[in-house]
C-alpha cells in the first residue's frame, strides 16, 4: 500500500549557471537546507547522482512505464548521502559523498527527498570537465514565512514498500562481510561480460586473481549476483572508478540465494547497489527484521536508543550500549526496530550503522507486516503451547509444530516455512513462540 506525502519545493531542482541546485523537501524543517559547497569531482558525482535517480525509477522485474520517485537525500557531519529503492522494490541504491568530495561545509543534519526531474537529468548527463560543481541541497536563505508564497507542491506516492525495504536492508547488511576487491579495468571487462538485462538466472561470483569468476554453483567465499542486469546503473561511474568492492554473508556449497552488495569507489564517493537475492523478489517481503521487532522489550530499548543518536557518520554500537547501559544485542534489536520508522542506515564500506530521519510513522511498518500482526494475534488469543525447543500452536482449525533450531533459528510445519525453509524470515506462528519465549523467560 502507498501513502500519498505531499512534498514541497520552491522550484525545480536545476544545474545552473552556479551549480548544482537540488530543491529539498520534509525533514526537520520544511525546505531544509543542509549543504552549500563545491563538488571536487562534478562528472563522477553526476553520474553517481544519475545512476540514484535512475534506480529510482526502474522497474527490474516485470519492467513497465518508468515511475517518477525522489531520491532520500540525509546531511550528517561529514557525510552525503542519497539513496533509493526500484520500482519493484528488489534495489537498493545509495551514493555517498566522502569529506574528500566536497569544498564546503554541512551546516544542517538532516533526511528529506531530492528532486531530480527530467530537466535535471538531462543537465547532469552533459556535465563533465574538471572544474568544481557547486551544491546547494536547499534553497539560500529559506524562511517559513517566505515559503507559502512562492512554493511548488507535488503530490507523489511515497511507497510503503521502500520503508520496509529500508528496515530489511539495513538488518540484511549488517551481516555482510568484504568478499573482494578488483581494479577498475577488471571490474570494467568483468560487469561487460554479465548477462544482459532480460536475464533473471542466479549466478556466483569467485574472486580470481585480480578479478571475479562466475559460477553456476555457490561456493565458500562466492557472492551470489542474481539478476545480474541489474547492476547496469554502476556502469555510468566506472570511468570514474578506483575500485569495485563486493560484499555478502557467509556462503557454502548447496547455500540458497542470498542479497549482495557492489559498491564503486571514486575516492570521493561511492556508488553501492544491494541487490535482492533473487530478481522478483523485493526487499520489502524479506522478512529479516522480524524476529527483532516481535518483543516487547525492544520497543522500549528503541525510544532509550533513539534519544542517544547522534548525528555521526557512522553509530558506535558498543558506545551506544554503554551509554544506554544495553548488552550490545539489545542495542542492536532496538537499531532494527528504529530502522523500520528509516532512522538507522546500514554502511557495509564503513561497517557500521548511521543515522538518517524519514517522514514517515513509525509504527506502520509494524501494522502492514501480515505476519506480525498474525502473530501478536495468536498470542493475544493463548494460541501457543510449549514443550521446551518445541511448541504447538493452534491457528484456525489446524495446529502447527514449531522447533527452535540450536542456532536460534525456526522450523514449523506450516506451509509458508515449507515454501520458503526460512529464506524469508519466520512464519506467524514461529514469531508467536519467539514472543511467548520472551515473555516466559
Amino acid at each position: 500500500m502507498n501513502a500519498v506525502q505531499t512534498y514541497r519545493y520552491l522550484q525545480p531542482s536545476a544545474l545552473r549557471t552556479a551549480g548544482l541546485d537540488l530543491q529539498t523537501s520534509g525533514g526537520p524543517a520544511a525546505n531544509p537546507r543542509f549543504f552549500s559547497g563545491f563538488l571536487t569531482t562534478p562528472a563522477a558525482a553526476a553520474a553517481g547522482l544519475l545512476a540514484v535517480a535512475e534506480v529510482a525509477r526502474t522497474r527490474y522485474h516485470q519492467p513497465v512505464s518508468p515511475a517518477s520517485l525522489d531520491p532520500v537525500v540525509t546531511g550528517s557531519r561529514n557525510r552525503l548521502r542519497f539513496e533509493s529503492f526500484s520500482g519493484c522494490c528488489g534495489v537498493y541504491a545509495r551514493m555517498d559523498v566522502v569529506p574528500a568530495g566536497f569544498d564546503g561545509e554541512v551546516v544542517g543534519h538532516g533526511t528529506t527527498n531530492v528532486d531530480v526531474n527530467p530537466p535535471l537529468r538531462e543537465a547532469l548527463a552533459r556535465v563533465g570537465g574538471i572544474e568544481p560543481l557547486h551544491l546547494a541541497v536547499g534553497p539560500d536563505d529559506l524562511t517559513v514565512s517566505t515559503m507559502e508564497a512562492a512554493v511548488v507542491e507535488r503530490k507523489v506516492p511515497l511507497p510503503g514498500r521502500w520503508m520496509r525495504g529500508f528496515a530489511e536492508v539495513h538488518v540484511l547488511t549488517a551481516g555482510f562481510e568484504p568478499r573482494a576487491e578488483v581494479p577498475a579495468a577488471e571490474a570494467a571487462a568483468f560487469l561487460r561480460r554479465l548477462p544482459g538485462g532480460s536475464d533473471r538466472s542466479v549466478l556466483w561470483a569467485v574472486p580470481a586473481g585480480r578479478t571475479l569468476r562466475l559460477t553456476s554453483r555457490p561456493a565458500p567465499g562466492a557472492v551470489c549476483l542474481a539478476g545480474a542486469g541489474r547492476l547496469a546503473a554502476l556502469r555510468g561511474l566506472l570511468r570514474h572508478a578506483r575500485t569495485l568492492r563486493v560484499y555478502g554473508p557467509t556462503v557454502r556449497t548447496g547455500s540458497p540465494a542470498v542479497p549482495s552488495t557492489w559498491e564503486l569507489d571514486t575516492g570521493s564517493l561511492r556508488l553501492s547497489l544491494t541487490l535482492s537475492p533473487e530478481p522478483y523478489r523485493g526487499f520489502s517481503g524479506e522478512g529479516a527484521a522480524l524476529l527483532a521487532l516481535a518483543g516487547d522489550e525492544v520497543i522500549d530499548d528503541a525510544e532509550l536508543v533513539s534519544a542517544l543518536l547522534s548525528w555521526d557518520p557512522t553509530i558506535d554500537v558498543v558506545a551506544l550500549a554503554e551509554a544506554a547501559g544495553l548488552p550490545d544485542d539489545r542495542v542492536r534489536a532496538a537499531l532494527a526496530q528504529l530502522g523500520t520508522a528509516g532512522r538507522v542506515g546500514y554502511d557495509v564500506a564503513d561497517a557500521g550503522y548511521f543515522h538518517r530521519v524519514l517522514p514517515h510513522d513509525a509504527g506502520r511498518a509494524e501494522r502492514d507486516n501480515p505476519r506480525l500482526v498474525g502473530a501478536r494475534t495468536l498470542v493475544e488469543q493463548g494460541a501457543v503451547r510449549r514443550d521446551g525447543d518445541h511448541a504447538t500452536v493452534r491457528s484456525g482449525d489446524e495446529d502447527y509444530r514449531v522447533r527452535r533450531l540450536p542456532d536460534g533459528g525456526f522450523t514449523c510445519t506450516c506451509r509458508w516455512w515449507a515454501k520458503h525453509q526460512g529464506q524469508r524470515g519466520p512464519c506467524k506462528h514461529a514469531l508467536a513462540v519467539s514472543m511467548v519465549a520472551e515473555v516466559t523467560a
